[in-house]
């Protein structure tokens, strides 16, 4: 999971955050957004950070249920939060049981996706660099000869799958 931060409608690299997602149920949604949601605030919170001013879901009103938990859970209910669905780009409320109007052409709308668009990008990035790291991994692990140990005593060697792979 991925989340990404924006200071005055421009991105805010220091504020983005990757999550290894840590639940045992496969391309669940709901609980990967929960998860990552909860993780996210709770540390915020005991570290007594600046919350944001609006926290964008990306999906429909399922996940921004699902989000909404994590927040109620956590006692931080009152921050404002919304979601954004790809298919038809309408915007959910809590407060609201049918999405937003907002003009197809609208500035806001504009910086909607491009949020929802930034974390998509950096979410799948980290995806495939974490999906390589575990291809190369097994393929060291093939080659005749390196066991765990082997491996294990490379990594502590090299310090990096990238490296061991220049070598």
């Amino acid at each position: 999971g991925g989340m990404v931060s924006f200071k005055n409608g421009t991105s805010y690299k220091a504020g983005y955050r990757k999550f290894k997602i840590k639940h045992n149920f496969e391309n669940n949604d709901y609980l990967s957004i929960s998860e990552a949601v909860y993780r996210r605030y709770s540390r915020l919170k005991k570290e007594k950070g600046i919350f944001p001013d609006l926290i964008l879901i990306d999906g429909g009103r399922g996940q921004l249920s699902a989000a909404k938990n994590s927040l109620v859970k956590l006692k931080l209910e009152f921050i404002p939060i919304i979601a954004l669905a790809k298919r038809l780009e309408e915007v959910y409320t809590i407060e609201s049981s049918s999405p937003l109007s907002i003009k197809k052409t609208s500035p806001g709308l504009f910086l909607l996706r491009e949020i929802r668009d930034e974390v998509h990008r950096f979410s799948i990035s980290y995806h495939r660099s974490l999906r390589e790291k575990k291809m190369l991994k097994s393929k060291i692990l093939e080659i005749k000869g390196v066991g765990t140990q082997r491996f294990e005593t490379l990594m502590n060697k090299y310090k990096s799958l990238s490296k061991i792979k220049a070598k």
